[in-house]
């Protein structure tokens, strides 16, 4: 790993899901060694994890959301 290169458990949801995108293009491509290719496919499933951490976490930010503003008169 390059020295400026984050960490996926730093990275945003945008940048994590960009390189990710990245990672799969050039595993798809081909044309890599098998060092590179187990280091990319290394990296793509730490970027997936991150990703799917970051969506569960803003899917149960919004959940509490709307219990906590939901009209109790709603359901009226």
């Amino acid at each position: 790993m390059s020295p400026n290169r984050q960490t996926p458990e730093t990275l945003s949801f945008e940048s994590a899901f960009a390189e990710l995108q990245q990672v799969v293009e050039q595993l798809e491509a081909g044309g890599v060694d098998l060092e590179r290719a187990v280091h990319l496919f290394d990296r793509g499933i730490a970027l997936a994890q991150t990703c799917e951490r970051l969506v569960g976490d803003a899917e149960l930010r919004v959940t509490r959301l709307t219990a906590e503003t939901a009209s109790p008169l709603s359901d009226a």
